[in-house]
């Protein structure tokens, strides 16, 4: 290809190892990062056939989806059978000679928290994962997707992955956030404005003056919740904040000054197959109503009406203003939202203040052990007990339900996860998802509250 070129073509035409007779690609890739709950079936099924993997310098498995989070867990789960996951992916990442970051491995934490902070994750790079949150890692300028577990096979083997080229679409975030709305309200305002399907199957790329405002963390919630938007993935083109972040971890690069770090953007003309903008000054804190992400409105907006399903499961009708609505349970945690920008933010929020008493269980996940240390270090914890929260160890356990602990049976919950979905935290468990700081701030109010009226 000539000419103008977007951030994602660059990245894929410098993968591309070659174009089928059928029109698909064979892309390249870097890295392949497995967890628990499908890396010991993706291991043994490629042992059984007499494949080794390819280069296992570049292949990673993490325990972060059936790992229990209380303080001292172990291989033990509350999860019938969830052991095994553990036992038999750890015994399996052994034999194939991969890098793994086992339960209690100082490093252990969520994929696409953990991948970041340890820069294996790069810009440019291409990392797939057998997770549809895979995108989170796009943040950073890289071409990161979920895959299936055959995938993960073919591309452990082979190093290369079969694709058909996506279409692309960039969305624009003109002017400045207001006080109190972070990327999480830009992520779920998007959602709520184009449908869960707005960018079904394509590569977004998140531009505009809003954006490059934002943190690396902040970047990555954004990015993360493109999957809930049905996009192939996201990315944000890097710059000297994202090579400042990534600069001194343990698999970055001793510099990123050179040519290929400089050109990873799209170029000025550069033609996208659809185009989104929008004005960030515009949004306010968003909150799910119903059992899509995309079923989402400010804060202080009253429920539309929307499918009768919807309604029933969450039990909130059309007409009802979100705020005050009670709820009795809470959750810090996830993928999304549980880095150490995002607990900072919390934190700081619950200072001097105690969760409503009709909070039964109010719960932080640190997205790894590192967050976890380093809040603890700030003495962040203090302030989360102090209020009433739980303090736990990382993983995915109780924003991926997976048959272990989850939340008394119908809690209605105010969730800083990227899924509402029906049982998503448990068996009817009704979720509103929501940013941290409208988390703790309807903790405090044992009903959803904006946090813009708690910070003021």
């Amino acid at each position: 290809m000539t000419g103008p070129r977007t951030l994602f073509d660059k990245i894929w035409q410098a993968h591309e190892v070659c174009v089928t007779a059928s029109g698909a690609s064979l892309i390249a890739i870097d890295r392949v990062f497995l967890h628990e709950r499908t890396g010991a079936a993706a291991l043994k099924s490629m042992a059984a056939a007499g494949r080794p993997v390819r280069d296992p310098a570049r292949v990673f498995a993490v325990m972060d989806h059936i790992v229990d989070t209380r303080p001292g867990r172990g291989d033990q789960t509350q999860m019938q059978g969830g052991q095994a996951f553990i036992s038999e992916t750890r015994a399996a990442a052994r034999a194939a000679g991969i890098t793994l970051f086992d339960v209690t491995d100082p490093d252990q934490g969520i994929t696409h928290v953990i991948s970041p902070e340890l820069g294996i994750v790069l810009p440019g790079a291409t990392l797939v994962a057998p997770d549809s949150h895979t995108c989170t890692q796009g943040a950073l300028g890289a071409l990161a997707w979920g895959i299936g577990s055959s995938e993960a096979e073919h591309a452990m083997a082979t190093g290369v992955l079969r694709l058909s080229h996506p279409g692309t679409m960039r969305v624009s975030w003109t002017g400045m956030l207001a006080s109190g709305v972070t990327a999480k309200d830009m992520a779920l305002h998007l959602i709520a404005a184009h449908g869960s399907a707005g960018g079904s199957g394509l590569a977004l790329e998140f531009a505009g003056s809003a954006v490059r405002a934002l943190d690396i963390e902040a970047r990555m919630t954004l990015c993360n919740m493109a999957t809930e938007f049905a996009a192939m993935t996201a990315i944000i083109a890097p710059d000297e904040t994202t090579f400042a972040w990534l600069s001194g971890r343990r698999y970055a690069p001793a510099s990123f000054d050179h040519p290929h770090w400089a050109g990873l953007f799209s170029d000025d003309e550069a033609c996208f197959n659809a185009e989104i903008s929008i004005n960030a000054s515009t949004i306010a804190p968003m909150v799910t109503w119903g059992t899509s992400p995309e079923q989402a409105i400010a804060v202080d907006g009253t429920v539309p009406q929307g499918p009768a399903r919807a309604h029933d499961y969450i039990g909130i009708a059309a007409g009802q203003p979100i705020k005050g609505v009670p709820i009795n349970a809470a959750f810090l945690g996830s993928c999304t939202n549980a880095r150490l920008s995002d607990l900072r933010r919390a934190a700081m929020l619950l200072k001097g203040r105690r969760i409503a008493p009709s909070i039964r269980k109010a719960l932080v996940v640190p997205g790894s052990s590192a967050v976890k240390r380093a809040a603890e270090a700030e003495g962040l914890h203090h302030l989360f007990q102090a209020a009433g929260f739980e303090w736990r160890e990382s993983g995915c356990s109780l924003c991926f339900y997976a048959g272990g602990e989850g939340f008394e049976p119908g809690s209605r919950t105010i969730s800083s996860t990227n899924r509402n979905f029906e049982g998503r935290q448990g068996p009817g468990i009704r979720t509103h998802i929501a940013s941290p700081e409208t988390v703790v701030a309807s903790a405090l109010a044992g009903a959803i509250a904006d946090p813009r009226e708690l910070a003021a």
